[in-house]
């Protein structure tokens, strides 16, 4: 399956055009083959101070941040929108799956486990719900 760019604004400011044919072939190899670049595996991390710590003296007050390639982020994007197509396009997404899919949040499936109850309560049913 050839590269589509979705996010055409953010290549456009980013790279030039020689960059982006480079990218299609750099990525379509990488898809054809199954193998990632070694270097699109290394993440620079950086500790960041957590809100509301006022101790930067003590290591628990941070929390580390990974920066990865831009070249790794973006492959991984279209990786994202061809899976998300292919699942949507042969109906295999799971009716409820929330994440990663537009116009779904975790108050949505909040909002279906409260109706969900209510609905039961409603019925005279007995509900127990267990969250991790």
């Amino acid at each position: 399956m050839a590269v589509v760019f979705s996010h055409v604004s953010i290549v456009k400011r980013r790279l030039t055009e020689f960059n982006i044919d480079f990218c299609i072939v750099l990525f379509n190899t990488s898809l054809s083959t199954g193998c990632f670049l070694t270097k699109f595996k290394y993440a620079v991390v950086t500790p960041l101070l957590k809100k509301g710590s006022r101790d930067d003296s003590q290591l628990k007050n941070y929390r580390p941040v990974s920066n990865l390639p831009f070249l790794s982020k973006l492959l991984e994007k279209v990786v994202q929108n061809q899976l998300q197509h292919h699942l949507i396009s042969n109906d295999t997404m799971p009716k409820f799956q929330s994440a990663y899919r537009q116009f779904h949040s975790t108050e949505t499936v909040v909002n279906k486990l409260v109706n969900d109850l209510l609905l039961a309560a409603d019925h005279g049913q007995v509900s127990a719900l267990i969250a991790l």
